[in-house]
């Protein structure tokens, strides 16, 4: 596999396989599907171009294991993580172990695939260090209680909670949630948390 707009699908759910494979193939992007991390290894040495799209809860080796292992294995491939749990503490390990960028499910398609380009455009580095930079800028544009009530979100929290941990009403985190949304130009609160993570990576490399 040559080919420069190969991208590796690697989810065990068969359906979101399906679905993914398809979606790609609508873009003329070339597709690969494996249904475990090991399928992944098993085929290393054909891993030389593309990206890939890796979802983090698998059972046997899940994503992060992956992730840890590619390098061993000669795999240097742009890695997407794609989680349907909201599980942002392990989106943020496997921002750490080399991951360019995070998608929360449902999959936004235009997130998915603006993602995919950037990654397939870019070698591995500057994919990651881009998606990371253009995070840390976008949360700058938030006001102090707005990114609280963004970082709680983020943590699970819900907006009861977030009120009372901030000492404000409900409606009022309601009204900086919706700031928030506005003010980092995205449509739901999946794609904020993912900017959330981004940033959160940047800090931690400081």
């Amino acid at each position: 596999m040559t080919g420069k707009r190969i991208v590796h699908v690697v989810d065990d759910d068969a359906a979101v396989r399906r679905a993914l494979v398809r979606l790609l193939r609508s873009e003329r992007l070339e597709a690969v599907a494996y249904e475990t991390a090991q399928a992944v290894l098993n085929a290393a040495p054909n891993l030389s171009s593309g990206c890939m799209l890796l979802d983090l809860r698998m059972p046997g080796m899940d994503g992060l294991e992956l992730l840890a292992r590619m390098g061993e294995f000669g795999i240097d491939l742009p890695v997407i993580v794609l989680t349907g749990h909201g599980d942002v503490p392990t989106a943020v390990k496997a921002m750490k172990a080399g991951a360019v960028d995070f998608i929360e499910k449902p999959i936004d398609e235009d997130q998915l695939l603006g993602a995919i380009r950037a990654a397939l455009a870019d070698k591995k580095p500057g994919a990651r260090l881009r998606a990371v930079a253009r995070a840390a800028e976008q949360m700058t544009l938030l006001s102090p209680r707005e990114r609280q009530v963004l970082e709680a979100i983020a943590g699970g929290r819900p907006n009861k909670l977030i009120a009372y941990d901030l000492g404000i009403s409900v409606r009022t985190v309601e009204v900086h949630r919706a700031h928030m949304l506005d003010r980092l130009g995205v449509r739901n609160i999946a794609e904020a948390i993912r900017i959330a993570v981004l940033a959160a990576v940047a800090q931690l490399a400081c």
